[in-house]
């Protein structure tokens, strides 16, 4: 669209010349954004200009539409290169398993064909994708072995099909973590164990280093911090880490302490889940979730000790350290995956959903709020680019399942068991009394959107931190991260998620009813 030229009577004279695919490009979008802003700076808007200032705003929002136009035309052109991908790993299995039934002189001509027909790297692509991850789309809905099929093709009507189903792979690295989660054989579609059953870690070789966090501020959490350290390093001969802080405390206790390591960039806190094997946490669930926030990508085990004010969490009591971590360190252990969201705020500036700032991991939850202004949030919602709903209220809370009895259960949400797979979707004081929570499968990508028509700027905070302005047109994209946080259990993930909620929200504690009183005839 070119910039659009007015008369001094305030009319407008358009010229939007389209591209070959049918689309405005990029630059007459921005020109249309241009022209509105020039447009607005050259006539003062007067109190009488409503219909200016209507106009304007419609042009604005056309523009958008426009923008988006265009990124869906892109995003279709890359599915469209996905799936000729497909098709050419298809069409490579297929000659595959027809070079199987040839005979040797056969092979030869074929040899010839399938140099002609594969496209360049099909093999390797195909074996470096099904090398990584098992079982790819490509090889979905594959019935067995050519031979056995030929030989019961007289009973093909008769007897039950079989099949094979997988996660989509197209080479995403955000894909990966999802495949095996199912399990589809000989037509029966079955749960995967680890989604119906306790997950247990057993060491392979003996750890030799553990991080050790602790709550600051507070002296008996320094006092078991010194003994752990000694023991674990007179009875357990393992290497320790611990913050800058807290090495600080240490030497000035002893130079006893010299062997503790720390870290003195972020780029050592970066690779620190290459050295350490087990992270010890010493506080409550806020020093748990500041031990989620160290790590960006692969979390070691974590076994959280209570002695903060708040254990859902933290199952372990301090006092006897040193017969948990014994049996710990020798496994095999039980453990809960806690899983995080990934979120990326996109600025309205950006020119696709590529550029975003940087990617925020959240242990509990992020909040989408209005701030100090006194208006309403006016909040857009998308759940894999399907309309979800227009929020407006107090704001939203996008929680995982360990957030549950967090901010979300305090806005009516609902509890969760911490190993369900979900993004709790809750809103804040709704403006509507039919508006109640929703939770979403793991796999789906939300989009927090303000409009342009908002009358206020909205704030995101991301477990409680790193608090951020959402402006008009300013998004958040949500989904669920690759990398959970695996936390040693007591007993195992049911005990201690029950325990957790009797002893630290007594959930549904009453006094007992008389046996004394009326009863049935």
């Amino acid at each position: 669209m070119a910039p659009s030229k007015f008369n001094s009577s305030g009319e407008g004279n358009f010229s939007s010349p389209m591209a070959e695919n049918g689309f405005l490009n990029s630059t007459s979008l921005l020109n249309s954004e241009k022209a509105v802003q020039e447009l607005l700076q050259r006539s003062p808007l007067m109190e009488t200009d409503d219909h200016l200032v209507e106009f304007s705003e419609a042009l604005r929002t056309v523009a958008k539409a426009l923008r988006k136009a265009a990124e869906g035309k892109a995003a279709a052109q890359a599915e469209a290169a996905e799936w000729k991908r497909k098709f050419e790993l298809e069409r490579t299995r297929n000659l595959q398993l027809e070079y199987k039934g040839q005979s040797p002189t056969e092979r030869n001509g074929y040899d010839n064909k399938r140099s002609r027909n594969l496209p360049p790297q099909a093999t390797e692509q195909s074996e470096w994708c099904c090398g990584l991850n098992g079982i790819c789309s490509h090889e979905v809905l594959q019935d067995g072995d050519i031979d056995s099929v030929s030989q019961n093709a007289s009973r093909k009507y008769t007897r039950k099909a079989s099949f094979k189903l997988s996660w989509c792979c197209n080479g995403d690295h955000s894909d990966r973590h999802k495949h095996d989660v199912v399990s589809f054989e000989k037509g029966n579609i079955t749960t995967a164990e680890r989604s119906s059953r306790q997950i247990s870690l057993k060491w392979e070789s003996q750890p030799q280093t553990v991080l050790i966090l602790t709550k600051p501020n507070s002296i008996s959490v320094r006092m078991i911090c010194f003994e752990m350290v000694r023991w674990l390093r007179e009875y357990k001969d393992l290497q320790i880490y611990v913050e800058p802080r807290v090495k600080n405390e240490l030497l000035t206790e002893s130079d006893y302490y010299n062997f503790v390591q720390t870290w003195k960039s972020d780029e050592e806190i970066m690779v620190l889940h290459t050295k350490v094997d087990l992270v010890v946490t010493l506080g409550g669930d806020g020093t748990v979730l500041w031990a989620a926030s160290m790590f960006k990508g692969p979390v070691p085990p974590l076994v959280p000790f209570s002695l903060g004010s708040l254990g859902f969490m933290t199952p372990f009591h301090s006092e006897h350290y040193r017969e948990c971590l014994d049996s710990l360190l020798k496994g095999p252990i039980s453990i809960t995956l806690r899983h995080r969201l990934q979120c990326h705020v996109i600025r309205d500036a950006a020119r696709n959903e590529y550029e975003t700032e940087e990617p925020i991991l959240v242990l509990n939850e992020v909040t989408i709020d209005r701030g100090i202004s006194s208006y309403l949030t006016n909040l857009e919602c998308y759940c894999d680019r399907s309309f979800v709903t227009c929020v407006q209220g107090d704001g939203l809370i996008l929680s995982t399942t360990s957030g549950s009895t967090a901010y979300s259960l305090a806005a009516g949400g609902s509890m969760v068991h911490p190993q369900v797979p979900g993004i709790l979707f809750t809103p804040i004081c709704p403006h509507s009394l039919s508006f109640r929570p929703l939770i979403f499968p793991e796999y789906v990508t939300i989009r927090i959107q303000v409009p342009f028509n908002s009358r206020g700027h909205a704030w995101a905070s991301f477990d409680g931190k790193d608090r951020k302005q959402l402006a008009a047109g300013d998004a958040l994209v949500c989904s669920m991260a690759p990398w959970p946080v695996p936390t040693a259990c007591q007993v195992d993930s049911t005990n201690d998620f029950l325990r957790s909620i009797h002893d630290g929200l007594h959930w549904n504690l009453r006094k007992t009813q008389s046996f004394d009183g009326p009863r049935d005839a």
